[in-house]
């Protein structure tokens, strides 16, 4: 009978740790609510000792949402254990976390003490904690380099104390899935209370291992993963939430279920993303804008005619409305038709196979292929074309930023004018009020592409319209101009239907 795996997400601790990252109370407040809206079992909301910011924040956190546990971490220190237990007033279901580090490098160089001594402040750190909430987490740190014989002793010991649930983390990534399997199999076998304990797990990503070993501790008999969402944290990153829940949910012999509504996955992943500042990277597994696109003709092909050809995940299953077939110089036949049954363009025989070879001719020299370049490619075969071009760009500021453009849809130009908080909000303003399609713009990066004052930047925009996302790119001196550009080829993505004309 499957047993229940509880999800610990400390995408509001761990992951809040990287360099730039930082949220204030109401943005993880935000998060918080969507992670109860995920189906999250416990919310590690902070270490409030550290500041008074992660106090407020694990105050009302507590306050805000009522069906997860409110989780404060803590050092095995009094004082730490005491403004956490104050930090967790107002949470329905609150959990301290405290511990110590156990591996030899932790206890002779970081701490300076001896084994004997790190179980005697192990040990105390706990039954302290109990004395304000019953629920008391165990974290014996860099327990993924740690002596399997005192291991299993301090885990015994901090459960006499009262531990309900004792973590074992792999703290710098150093452990491959068989070693950490066997730390968590070792704890099993070997410590004789351990059935009066939950074992989580907590596995960083230094060596790309992460969800690899998080699923053998699990196969090993965890039953606490500590993840966060987009795999954020120190260094390289924490356990990717999404990984893990939906590696669980495709191999049915793995005898656990979790509670996660898997839909809305990626909405919440967008929205870490989004409030953190932090670009999930394109071929990042499950919640990556590269998860559900392929541009391999072998690949379209087999997806377009079943899709469990070429993925083992419905996009639907964690929010992503479809896949995407990208036309490049790999793709097939059968794409290029796909493509251009979306513009009503419907070619067989011959016709397609001539259009087919002059598209490959052209991919061959582009990265990506748009709208434009296959209006230009089956002009012949249209009465007309809603391609849209931008033909003019100009922006001013005399105290408030504003932006003219001139817009070509098919035959017919139009001019907008619009104000902004600066020139790129101002320019795209200006281009929605000539075209009209409802976009939600939820993606915009810039890279530099060379180096100096006169840098080429490159930008990148997802848009989302009608819950389905389209891409657009732009290379240019000019920021303002690239990005204008980038948001148009964006707009010439979406089916001609879904627009409205000023």
């Amino acid at each position: 009978m499957s047993e229940k795996l509880w999800i610990f997400d400390t995408t509001l601790r761990d992951g809040e740790q990287v360099p730039g990252c930082q949220l204030n109370t109401q943005e993880k407040i935000i998060v918080a609510k969507a992670l109860e809206e995920l189906g999250v079992d416990i919310i590690e909301a902070g270490f409030p000792i550290s500041s008074p910011g992660d106090f407020n924040s694990v105050q009302e956190i507590s306050k805000a949402v009522s069906n997860p546990i409110i989780c404060a971490l803590s050092r095995a220190v009094e004082k730490d254990i005491e403004v956490a237990a104050a930090a967790l007033k107002y949470a329905k279901k609150g959990r301290i976390h405290t511990g110590i580090g156990v591996s030899p490098y932790h206890i002779q160089y970081k701490l300076r003490s001896t084994p004997e001594e790190i179980i005697r402040r192990g040990v105390a750190a706990v039954k302290f904690a109990k004395q304000f909430v019953e629920d008391v987490e165990f974290y014996a740190e860099d327990a993924g380099r740690s002596e399997p014989d005192f291991l299993c002793k301090i885990i015994e010991e901090v459960i006499k104390a009262g531990a309900t649930v004792v973590n074992i983390p792999d703290t710098t990534g150093y452990c491959l899935p068989e070693q950490y399997g066997g730390f968590i199999a070792n704890l099993k076998n070997r410590v004789p209370n351990i059935d009066k304990a939950i074992i989580a797990t907590h596995c960083h990503n230094d060596l790309g291992m992460a969800t690899a070993n998080t699923v053998a501790g699990v196969q090993n008999g965890a039953r606490q993963v500590e993840v966060t969402i987009n795999g954020i944290g120190e260094r390289a990153g924490n356990t990717s939430m999404e990984e893990v829940v939906m590696a669980i949910k495709c191999h049915q012999s793995i005898p656990v279920h979790t509670d996660i509504v898997t839909q809305k996955i990626y909405q919440t992943s967008r929205l870490v993303s989004k409030l953190m500042n932090m670009p999930v990277q394109p071929n990042k597994a499950i919640v990556g804008r590269n998860a559900f696109a392929h541009s391999s003709g072998i690949h379209q092909d087999g997806v377009l005619k079943h899709r469990e050809n070429y993925e083992i995940i419905d996009p639907k299953e964690v929010g992503v409305e479809e896949s995407s077939i990208v036309l490049t110089a790999r793709s097939g036949r059968a794409a290029l038709k796909h493509h251009l049954d979306a513009l009503g363009v419907e070619l067989e025989g011959e016709e397609l196979r001539k259009v087919y070879e002059e598209f490959l001719l052209l991919a061959d020299s582009k990265r990506d292929i748009g709208r434009k370049d296959l209006l230009e490619l089956v002009g012949k075969y249209m009465d007309e074309s809603n391609f849209i071009e931008l033909e003019e760009v100009t922006y001013s500021s005399n105290g408030e930023i504003n932006a003219q453009v001139k817009v070509k849809i098919g035959n017919e130009s139009h001019e907008a004018s619009a104000s902004g908080v600066g020139p790129v909000d101002a320019v795209l303003t200006a281009i929605e009020k000539v075209v009209q399609p409802q976009v939600d713009l939820e993606e915009f990066l810039i890279q530099a592409m060379t180096h100096g004052s006169n840098d080429v930047a490159k930008v990148h925009m997802r848009v989302i319209k009608s819950d389905k996302p389209y891409y657009g790119f732009a290379s240019n001196q000019d920021i303002v101009l690239a990005s204008a550009q980038a948001f148009v080829d964006a707009l010439n993505k979406i089916p001609v239907k879904e627009y409205v004309t000023a």
